[in-house]
């Protein structure tokens, strides 16, 4: 089985996309054989309302039933924005969302932020999942409209340090990887995976020693990136690095025990 653990509908502002919607996701799903995907919608990036783009998404995968159990929701929920609680409420229960995205270097707040961290402990309190990107597009070719600034793994320390017992999806991992002991301690204890999509797991044999098996999952980060690379990481480790066992927890086990699914 295989699940993306990464992927998004909806448009860029500052490039054009290809199969950026369900049905689009769904052709590429099908050329890969991926059974389903961790879904949420791109436009929540850039609406001042982020709770449109869930409205969005969640009709959308309403009105075909290919989609059926083919795409799991997360919910793009903006914490400086009058009404997320009442948001989250909504994705949580009627739609029934099994995550949040949080864009803090979008949407101009940090992760220590009061409101942040207490929407991290009422997701946490509902079963949801909290997925943070470490970039979502590379800034070098972007548009000069668009944020610069990237996360290495040791800038979301403060809200798993705030909150850590919540569940955590750390995507696109793209820049340095290096923590001290005690900051690697911290995520060995923090039920947390990282997807396979960004540059910085090209090492994934070694990355799996550091972290551990369960640390990981494959992931697309598709339409932004190329659908083959995330899955290529996973099935390109040696016999040494990754048995059949932690291959398959990777290509599906280790998310859907995240997602309790």
């Amino acid at each position: 089985m295989l699940i993306d653990s990464n992927a998004y509908v909806g448009h860029w502002p500052f490039r054009q996309l290809k199969d950026n919607t369900c049905k689009g996701l769904l052709e590429r799903m099908k050329k890969y054989d991926i059974d389903a995907s961790v879904v949420s919608n791109l436009n929540g990036v850039f609406y001042k309302n982020t709770q449109h783009a869930n409205e969005e998404l969640y009709e959308e995968i309403r009105s075909n039933k290919q989609f059926d159990g083919r795409f799991i929701p997360f919910a793009v929920i903006n914490p400086i924005y009058n009404g997320w609680k009442d948001d989250l409420e909504i994705c949580s229960t009627k739609m029934g969302m099994k995550g949040i995205r949080l864009h803090p270097l979008y949407h101009g707040y940090e992760l220590s932020n009061p409101f942040c961290i207490e929407l991290v402990k009422m997701a946490r309190d509902k079963g949801m999942v909290v997925a943070l990107s470490l970039r979502l597009v590379d800034p070098r070719p972007s548009s000069w409209l668009d944020v610069e600034k990237e996360w290495a793994l040791k800038d979301i320390l403060p809200i798993i340090k705030a909150v850590p017992d919540a569940k955590y999806l750390i995507l696109n991992v793209c820049n340095s990887t290096a923590l001290d002991a005690d900051e690697q301690a911290v995520f060995k204890n923090v039920d947390l995976i990282m997807d396979t999509s960004g540059r910085n797991t090209a090492d994934l044999g070694n990355l799996l020693v550091r972290f551990g098996k369960e640390k990981f999952a494959f992931g697309t980060h598709a339409p932004l990136l190329d659908y083959r690379t995330g899955l290529l990481r996973v099935e390109s480790l040696r016999e040494n690095e990754a048995d059949a066992k932690t291959k398959d927890l990777l290509r599906s086990g280790n998310i859907k025990r995240l997602l309790k699914i």
